[in-house]
């Protein structure tokens, strides 16, 4: 059982020898700079008032080339869209010319006439009102007889 105690002991003393330094001890001290005095740099003023101005040109060019940037874009799509509405539009006038062609067809207006009991003009019935004439030209009135027919 000795050798056990002693065993014992001197592990415990290695243990204990691990730490060989003093406790660390913490001393407040105050720090007085009331009485510092900042000297002014005016070559760091001057640096840093240049890097500022360096830096508020390159934002604004920044700021430029975007705002033309998003214009571009975004007049490339009103661009389009007023194409497409060229486009519909063009194609609208086109069907609408040919709906007026088939209309002012003069056989598709004789028949329809003739459906609604109308008969051909005598001659000396019909006065032209679109033939060219003179603006200047004084225009006489005549009168001239309407015989009114009743459908009865």
């Amino acid at each position: 059982m000795s050798a056990v105690a002693m065993q014992s002991a001197v592990l415990s003393s290695r243990r204990k020898s691990c730490w060989l330094g003093t406790p660390e001890i913490y001393f407040r001290k105050t720090i007085d700079n009331s009485r510092l005095v900042k000297v002014e740099d005016s070559r760091r003023a001057r640096e840093m008032k240049y890097f500022g101005l360096a830096l508020c040109f390159l934002f604004v060019l920044v700021m430029g080339y975007a705002l033309q940037h998003f214009r571009a874009i975004e007049y490339g799509y009103k661009i389009e869209t007023l194409r497409s509405q060229r486009d519909g539009l063009t194609e609208m006038n086109r069907a609408l010319r040919l709906e007026e062609a088939s209309l002012r067809d003069p056989e598709r207006i004789d028949v329809m006439a003739r459906k609604l009991g109308m008969q051909s003009p005598q001659p000396g019935q019909v006065l032209r009102m679109d033939a060219t004439t003179d603006a200047a030209a004084p225009v006489m009135a005549s009168m001239t007889p309407v015989a009114v027919v009743s459908a009865r």
